[in-house]
């Protein structure tokens, strides 16, 4: 049985087979965008759905060179009263940053508005809103806080602290249960955040083990009471409310996962070949048909809004 044939099987209520690749519920027709990591040429890119991922067809683009941005690990777009859409991306080369994201087409190191180093192997990278604090996940083991003078001003961003998280993969701010969700090793956390530019902390209010390195963290659009979430044994869901975690697939090695809100899901799955084993040259689609690059190792996949969920 194929992967189509699976999730129409998993939209009609069957039972789902060990290999069961994503989830349930038929997606309505929609059209809307993808931003994803590409690590040999480094660059991230934003296509629109139902377009091949040609050069010509991207609507946007961020090139940064190497050294400390190779391998650009995690991408996402947020709003700011100041700067208006701002791209905040994390590479394992050991940089994370704030891109300006302007009219251009093709950005450049130069429009970065801020950067730092946390080190570690950075996986993943967030704004916690109404704050203007950052939050980077580095999968050495912890999470670093940057925390500004003033909010409208990401050249004043500093660390002020760092919590420990065993393969720290993933982080999401979740304005629903006001809480920073992080994803690791064994282990999905959530922390309350405390205090106002450099006094910002976080509080760790609670731990939900689960099996596995988690990967990815990410807000399911169509249902703002869940956050979907990847780690080495399958594909889940957690209630922001109950905690409860709700098994989605049993397929290994998935990289990234999004779900717009018409219900469609964007996924990456590691192919094992290439020059990055951990990557894959196709972006797979629940009901569209998937795409690919010709030399493309694409890491992670974001539904591109500046919505947190």
């Amino acid at each position: 049985m194929n992967r189509r044939s699976i999730l129409r099987g998993l939209a009609l209520g069957a039972a789902a087979t060990p290999a069961a690749v994503l989830l349930s519920g038929p997606a309505q027709a929609a059209t809307y965008s993808v931003v994803a990591t590409e690590q040999v040429a480094n660059r991230l890119y934003v296509w629109p759905t139902g377009k091949s991922l040609s050069w010509d067809n991207r609507s946007w683009s961020w090139s940064p060179g190497t050294g400390g941005w190779s391998n650009l690990s995690d991408v996402r777009l947020r709003n700011t009263s100041a700067h208006g859409w701002v791209v905040l991306t994390a590479a394992s080369g050991g940089r994370v940053g704030i891109i300006n994201h302007t009219s251009e087409k093709d950005a450049e190191l130069n429009d970065l508005l801020w950067y730092a180093t946390p080190g570690g192997n950075p996986h993943a990278i967030e704004r916690i809103e109404n704050n203007g604090s950052i939050v980077a996940a580095s999968s050495n083991g912890y999470l670093t806080l940057y925390s500004p003078t003033a909010i409208s001003k990401p050249s004043t961003l500093a660390k002020v602290a760092s919590y420990s998280l065993p393969g720290a993969h993933g982080v999401l701010w979740d304005p629903g249960s006001k809480l920073l969700w992080a994803i690791g090793d064994k282990v999905i956390r959530w922390y309350a955040v405390t205090g106002t530019y450099r006094g910002t902390r976080l509080a760790l209010k609670g731990s939900k083990a689960i099996s596995g390195l988690g990967h990815d963290l990410q807000p399911d659009y169509k249902d703002k009471t869940r956050l979907l979430f990847t780690a080495s044994y399958g594909t889940y869901a957690i209630n922001t409310a109950t905690k409860a975690v709700t098994t989605l697939s049993s397929e290994t090695r998935v990289k990234a996962l999004a779900r717009h809100s018409s219900g469609e899901y964007v996924s990456i799955r590691a192919d094992n070949t290439g020059s990055r084993t951990w990557g894959s040259p196709t972006l797979r689609f629940s009901t569209l048909a998937d795409r690919s690059r010709t030399g493309a190792e694409f890491y992670k996949v974001r539904i591109w809004t500046p919505s947190y969920e």
